[in-house]
């Protein structure tokens, strides 16, 4: 998925000939604290709702305000991880898309952008997950696979964390059934770490019924 499949048909740039008051109107109806300013398809920049907030006279125009814009971007064939890396160091709520020209395409919305990462990693399909704790040398994504297919199931994502001034790496594996400890149990025989596991539901056969109901009976 790259940044063109992301833009956001709701969010409508600023023009230097708007006012103040139109930025700030425009900022609060779409839930935003930063607009991109366009000139035609000429990309300008980014204005704050903390710079325009500044401004005593809400008349006067973006064009005829020293304003300090910010200038992110991405191209149209960005990755979406690109995009995910950019707006998370620069703590943006929207990106400006531009085509191979420098031309103004649209923008991407922090809300979007978060919609789009779960279908990325599968957060809305069934099942459950497990996170394990390996060392840099042994990151085979072939072989936790392989475990997990042995167990008649699937990975649908997979999420590699790294830590500072460590060899150890967190590795999350999305998995398209809920019932894990058997796939748990293969991972531990293989020497894996097994840090946590989410949405894990027993198989309820009704041993535990029996099982209670033959204590009450003895207990008569």
């Amino acid at each position: 998925m790259v940044a063109a499949e992301l833009i956001s048909n709701v969010i409508v740039p600023l023009s230097p000939a708007d006012n103040i008051q139109r930025g700030l109107a425009r900022m609060n109806e779409f839930k935003v604290y930063q607009m991109p300013i366009v000139n035609d398809t000429q990309y300008l920049g980014v204005v704050t709702e903390e710079e325009l907030l500044e401004i005593r006279d809400p008349e006067i125009r973006i064009a005829d305000q020293p304003l300090a814009l910010l200038n992110p971007f991405v191209y149209h064939d960005t990755h979406i991880y690109d995009v995910l890396r950019l707006m998370g160091q620069l703590q943006l709520c929207i990106l400006p898309v531009l085509d191979a020209a420098n031309g103004f395409l649209g923008t991407i919305t922090e809300r979007d952008l978060i919609k789009y990462t779960g279908e990325l990693f599968s957060l809305q399909e069934p099942g459950g997950t497990i996170v394990l704790e390996i060392s840099n040398r042994n990151n085979s994504l072939a072989h936790m696979s392989q475990v997990v297919e042995a167990d008649n199931a699937q990975v649908l994502s997979s999420f590699v964390r790294a830590f500072p001034d460590s060899t150890k790496l967190e590795v999350t594996l999305k998995i398209n059934k809920t019932e894990l400890s058997g796939i748990t149990a293969s991972f531990e025989r293989y020497d894996y770490e097994v840090k946590a596991v989410y949405n894990n539901t027993k198989i309820d056969n009704g041993s535990e019924d029996r099982f209670n109901s033959l204590m009450n009976y003895l207990n008569v």
